[in-house]
């Protein structure tokens, strides 16, 4: 398993905050599901310990918000990518790395079959940002624990 995390979830690093978990994602989309479980259980983990409070209608939210970014970093971003979690206050901040070319969010279409995923994210997040790194780019997804929108 590429998972790795701070305290929450299994510790591996000295210098990971205990309110962080990753997942490093192969090319081959195998790990949508492995990444909406990670997140599911980082965020119980982080009511459950450290009382933090995440609403379960949160957690959903989440999820559908991990899925739709990986599975968007899978059929469109070919190579490795990293989803890494981070409580950051009240808020949860997901990240997804993966190959440089940014993404567009496409024009409102109710008759349009997929390529939905960015508004759903954009609509369920807080903020979302996208940015180009020097080794890819970066989408930021910040979605605020203590209810069920952002």
């Amino acid at each position: 398993m590429d998972e790795t995390s701070g305290d929450v979830g299994g510790g591996q690093s000295d210098t990971a905050s205990p309110l962080e978990a990753s997942l490093a994602l192969d090319s081959d989309g195998s790990r949508i599901a492995q990444a909406r479980h990670l997140a599911a259980a980082f965020l119980t983990k982080v009511r459950d310990d450290h009382g933090i409070p995440v609403m379960t209608a949160t957690v959903e939210i989440v999820q559908l918000i991990v899925s739709e970014l990986v599975t968007n970093a899978r059929k469109y971003a070919p190579g490795p990518a990293l989803l890494h979690l981070r409580i950051t206050g009240p808020v949860l901040r997901v990240e997804l790395w993966d190959s440089p070319a940014l993404p567009t969010a496409k024009a409102q279409n109710p008759r349009r079959i997929g390529q939905h995923g960015l508004e759903i994210v954009t609509a369920l997040a807080r903020t979302v940002t996208a940015e180009q790194t020097p080794l890819g780019k970066r989408i930021t997804a910040d979605i605020v624990l203590s209810s069920a929108t952002g």
